[in-house]
């Protein structure tokens, strides 16, 4: 029986991640761990066990790994809006927290796999004249959340050069559509515009809706996440880091992709009303990418804009 370790496990992400092993490994003893005990996703399941952990305590780290796990996803992490309004908060969870973790893995678990997400705010637009990609472009980051991921996906390289641990960075698109309250990512009313229309309630737009912005569904990036896990380590190279397919939408298209399947009275629920301080963090983002690197391992495609809307709004009708 494999164990495996999700941290941040209580965010959207990590639960959906949670629940797609299971499925996929119904026999996988997972560990979820976040600063709140986070929720099992799986009430029946006897394979999960979760507690609450402050990982910028090393000794919390130490008591994470004495689990003897065989892979750990780091999820955790203060978003970017937070982590631009608060660096010390941001570098004291995005790289302190994490640095202890994975000093933990080496000390007592080395050489497991450990698999990091990472974000495409390590790049910064003015990197990028035409498509990002991993191994041509000096990533430049415009906001302190980008340039914490940066640290730590330099580190994660390193140690896995060293053979101290297994290492996988994946750079996350956007995810589109998250359920359940919005977050301190810059990037949260992108899902917000169609969830709470869907649900009945207002929503602001606070950016230019001829933005682009690079997305993804959950039930694409689960997928990738698990298959990150299980591409042999060999084939990654010395370049441990991987940017996951995506696409690029603007917020105009996806409100027209809202309208289109909810109706225009939903579309009627979102009202522009700019932020600044967003759209700066918005605007340092590329739009578009190059995932080839992720083609040729093995990663998945996404299912686009409107076959991830219907799956949301779908979702939300069986949950109520």
């Amino acid at each position: 029986m494999k164990t495996i370790i999700i941290t941040g496990a209580g965010g959207f992400v990590g639960q959906t991640l949670a629940k797609k092993l299971l499925v996929a490994s119904p026999n996988t003893q997972l560990i979820l761990a976040d600063v709140n005990q986070p929720p099992n996703p799986q009430l029946n399941s006897n394979n999960v066990k979760c507690i609450g952990s402050d990982l910028a305590d090393p000794s919390a780290c130490q008591s994470l790994i004495a689990h003897s796990p065989d892979a750990v996803f780091i999820l955790h992490g203060i978003m970017s809006s937070g982590s631009e309004a608060n660096l010390e908060l941001g570098l004291k969870v995005n790289f302190d927290s994490v640095r202890n973790l994975i000093d933990a893995i080496r000390a007592n678990k080395p050489g497991i796999k450990v698999i990091f997400t990472s974000s495409c705010a390590v790049y910064g637009r003015a990197a990028v004249e035409n498509l990002a990609k991993e191994t041509d472009i000096v990533p430049m980051p415009e906001s302190s959340y980008g340039t914490q991921k940066l640290m730590i996906e330099l580190l994660i390289n390193d140690y896995s050069r060293r053979g101290l641990i297994d290492g996988r960075v994946v750079r996350l698109p956007t995810v589109f559509v998250r359920s359940g309250a919005p977050t301190a990512a810059a990037s949260s009313f992108v899902s917000g515009i169609v969830r709470e229309p869907v649900h009945g309630q207002e929503s602001e737009l606070p950016v230019d809706p001829n933005i682009g912005i690079w997305l993804c569904s959950p039930r694409t990036l689960a997928r990738n996440l698990v298959h990150a896990m299980e591409v042999p380590g060999q084939n990654f190279g010395h370049f441990r880091t991987v940017l996951l397919p995506g696409y690029t939408a603007t917020s105009g298209e996806i409100l027209q992709a809202l309208e289109k399947i909810a109706g225009k009275d939903t579309r009627a629920l979102v009202k522009e009303k700019r932020d600044a301080k967003i759209e700066r963090i918005v605007l340092s983002w590329p739009a578009k990418y190059d995932t080839s690197r992720a083609k040729s391992l093995g990663f998945a495609e996404d299912v686009g804009l409107e076959r991830t809307i219907i799956d949301f709004i779908d979702a939300d009708k069986q949950a109520s």
